[in-house]
């Protein structure tokens, strides 16, 4: 692979913030989409992203209380709300509802 040397796996271990960034940009472009199938893997990259987060939150378990934190928590309840939504408009009306049921874990 070309890249394989410059540009880090999407298995590495991001942020918190980063993976909300990333979970975020694969939403804003699943939303545009209008290829289905273009849009369900967007969908589930968003999902990937989202894991990433839910790895670094548990590292900085220290920090819950920092402001700047709770704030990155919040967006990710969002995002798992936003996936959750996108994905039933797409007619995935269990994995749809799954996510949102995720979002009151953040």
């Amino acid at each position: 692979m070309l890249f394989g040397s410059v540009v880090p796996s999407h298995l590495r271990s991001l942020s918190l913030k980063q993976a909300l960034e990333l979970t975020n940009l694969y939403l804003e472009n699943a939303y545009k989409i209008e290829d289905p199938d273009i849009a369900l893997v967007l969908c589930h990259e968003a999902e990937a992203a989202l894991s990433q987060g839910k790895s670094a939150n548990k590292k900085l378990r220290a920090h819950q209380n920092d402001a700047r934190h709770e704030a990155l928590r919040e967006g990710m309840a969002t995002a798992y709300i936003d996936l959750g939504k996108l994905l039933e408009k797409r007619g995935y009306q269990g994995e749809g509802q799954a996510m949102c049921e995720k979002a009151e874990k953040w």
